[in-house]
C-alpha cells in the first residue's frame, strides 16, 4: 500500500531538484568612476598586482613580514575561523543526503504481564534512515549561505594578511623615522655643547658674556632632553613590533636607513578592479550573498517538508535468534509535515531575513564607497607629500648652509651669539620635519597598497590556510 505514496514523493524530488524557492544572488549594479580621484587616466598596470616581498626594498623589512605572517597570533585565530566555518559548511550539506543511523537495546523483566511471574529478555536491533526530500530547495539554500560565510571568513583572513603586512611595514618605517630624531637629537646635543664650550672660552677670555652662555647652556639642555624622551618611544614602537610578529618584547633588527628605501612607482590600476581585489570588499558581498540565501530559507519555511523513512532489523528473546527471518522487523514511510498557523513567526523570521539582507547591501555599499576614498587619500597623499619633501629638502639645506655661514660671521666678529643660536635652533626642528616626511612618503605608498588591496593572491602559504582550488566553491562573478 506504501509503494504509490512513497513512489510518488520520489517522482516528485526528482521532478523539484533544480529548483529553489527564493531569489537568486545577483551583484548589486554600482556605478563605479572610471578613474580614482587623484590619478589622471585610467592604467592597467598596478601597484596591487606586486607580491608584498617585491614592494619592500629591505631585505630586513622582508624578513620581519615574513615572520609575522608565520607567527601573527590574529592570523592564527583567522585562520582557525576559516577551519570553524568550513565545518559549517558540511553540517548544513549533509541535511541533503539521507542521514542513517542503528539502534540496539538489551532488556529483562518481570511481572509486566498480570498474573504472570516468568522472567523474560528482550533484544532489538535495528537500522534506520530518515530523508528529508528538498523539494523547496531549503536545504540548498541553507548550504549556499554556508558557502558563502565560508567565502567570507577567507576574504577577513585575506584582509588580515593586508593588514598585517602593512602594518608591520609601517610600525618598521616608524621605527627608522624615530631612529633619525634620535640622531639628530644626539648630534644637536654635541653641536649646542661645542656651542656652549665655544662661548664659555670667550667668557673666561673676556671677551663673552654670561646671558650667552646661559642661553647656549639651555639650548643644550634641551636638546638634551629629547634623547631619553625618543629612546623611550623607540623602545615602545619596538614592543608594538614584536607583538605584531608573535614575539615577547625585545630589540628590532634594522635594515636599510629611513632614505634608503627605495621608491616605487604607485600606478593605481583600473577602478573596477577593486571590487573584485580588496578582501573587505569581497567580505561584504559574501555577507550579501549569505543574506540573500537565507531569504529564501525563510520562504521554503511557509512551505511544508516532505521525507522518507525506513528501518530494518530483529526483536526476539534470545540473542541467537535476533537475524532469523522470524524475528525481523521493518518499517517504510512518508511524512509531510507543514505549518498552519504560527502566530505570525514565519512571517516574522521573512521580514527579519529582509530586512538583514537590506542592511547587508547598505553595508556591501559603504564598503565600496570607503575602499574608493582610501585609494584616492592615498593617491593624493603620494603626489602631494612628494611636492612637501622637496620643498623641506631645499629648507635643510639653506638652514644647513645658515649655520655654517652664522659660525663663520660669529668667529670673525661679525654676528652675535644670537645669531649662530638661532640658525642652529631652526635647524634641527627642520631635519626632524624632513624625516617625517619621508616616513609618511612610504607610509603613504603602503597604505595605498592597502587599499587597493594588493598582494594577497600571491601571499606565501600559511599554516592552515585553504588553497584557491579548495575556497572557490562556485564562480563569484563573470
Amino acid at each position: 500500500m506504501l509503494r504509490r505514496p512513497v513512489g510518488l514523493v520520489v517522482a516528485a524530488a526528482v521532478l523539484f531538484h533544480g529548483c529553489a524557492l527564493g531569489p537568486n544572488y545577483r551583484r548589486p549594479e554600482l556605478r563605479t568612476p572610471e578613474t580614482f580621484r587623484g590619478q589622471t587616466t585610467p592604467e592597467t598596470a598596478s601597484l596591487a598586482d606586486l607580491p608584498w616581498w617585491d614592494v619592500f626594498d629591505d631585505a630586513t623589512l622582508r624578513d620581519l613580514v615574513g615572520e609575522s605572517l608565520r607567527q601573527n597570533l590574529d592570523l592564527a585565530t583567522a585562520v582557525a575561523r576559516v577551519g570553524q566555518a568550513r565545518g559549517f559548511v558540511l553540517v548544513a550539506r549533509s541535511e541533503i543526503f539521507p542521514q542513517g543511523g542503528y539502534q540496539g537495546s538489551a532488556d529483562r523483566g518481570r511481572g509486566l504481564v498480570p498474573g504472570s511471574s516468568d522472567t523474560f529478555n528482550s533484544f532489538l536491533g535495528a537500522l534506520n534512515m530518515a530523508w528529508e526530500i528538498d523539494l523547496w530547495g531549503r536545504i540548498r539554500r541553507s548550504t549556499e549561505a554556508a558557502r558563502a560565510e565560508l567565502l567570507a571568513s577567507e576574504d577577513f583572513r585575506r584582509g588580515v594578511v593586508i593588514s598585517l603586512v602593512s602594518s608591520v611595514a609601517q610600525a618598521y618605517f616608524q621605527l627608522r623615522e624615530l631612529d633619525v630624531e634620535l640622531e639628530i637629537a644626539r648630534r644637536s646635543t654635541d653641536s649646542f655643547q661645542d656651542t656652549l664650550a665655544l662661548f664659555t672660552r670667550r667668557l673666561e677670555g673676556g671677551v663673552g658674556n654670561k646671558l650667552a652662555v646661559a642661553r647656549a647652556a639651555a639650548a643644550r639642555a634641551q636638546a638634551a632632553a629629547a634623547i631619553p624622551d625618543l629612546e623611550r618611544l623607540i623602545v615602545a614602537q619596538e614592543n608594538a613590533l614584536g607583538v605584531l610578529l608573535g614575539r615577547f618584547p625585545g630589540p628590532i633588527a634594522r635594515g636599510q636607513t629611513l632614505t634608503e628605501q627605495g621608491t616605487l612607482a604607485t600606478p593605481a590600476g583600473l577602478s573596477s578592479t577593486l571590487l573584485e581585489r580588496r578582501p573587505d570588499v569581497r567580505q561584504a558581498e559574501d555577507q550579501l550573498r549569505a543574506a540573500n540565501a537565507l531569504v529564501g530559507v525563510a520562504i521554503t519555511n511557509f512551505f511544508p517538508r516532505v521525507g522518507l523513512t525506513a528501518a530494518y532489523g530483529g526483536n526476539s528473546s534470545e540473542l541467537d535468534q535476533i537475524t532469523s527471518g522470524a524475528a525481523s522487523i521493518w518499517n517504510i514511510g512518508a511524512s509531510v509535515v507543514g505549518p498552519l498557523f504560527q502566530g505570525g513567526r514565519l512571517i516574522g523570521g521573512y521580514e527579519a531575513a529582509k530586512a538583514e539582507w537590506e542592511g547587508t547591501r547598505a553595508q556591501y555599499e559603504q564598503t565600496v564607497l570607503t575602499a574608493f576614498r582610501e585609494v584616492s587619500d592615498a593617491l593624493v597623499a603620494i603626489d602631494k607629500l612628494r611636492l612637501v619633501r622637496e620643498e623641506r629638502a631645499r629648507a635643510v639645506a639653506a638652514l644647513t648652509d645658515a649655520v655654517r655661514l652664522s659660525r663663520l660671521r660669529f668667529d670673525d666678529g661679525l654676528a652675535s651669539y644670537f645669531e649662530v643660536l638661532d640658525a642652529q635652533q631652526l635647524l634641527f626642528p627642520a631635519e626632524n620635519e624632513l624625516a617625517r616626511i619621508e616616513r609618511d612618503r612610504l607610509l603613504a605608498v603602503v597604505q595605498l597598497y592597502r587599499a587597493l588591496g594588493g598582494g594577497w593572491t600571491d601571499a606565501p602559504a600559511i599554516a592552515g590556510e585553504l588553497r584557491p582550488a579548495e575556497t572557490e566553491v562556485w564562480p563569484r562573478w563573470p
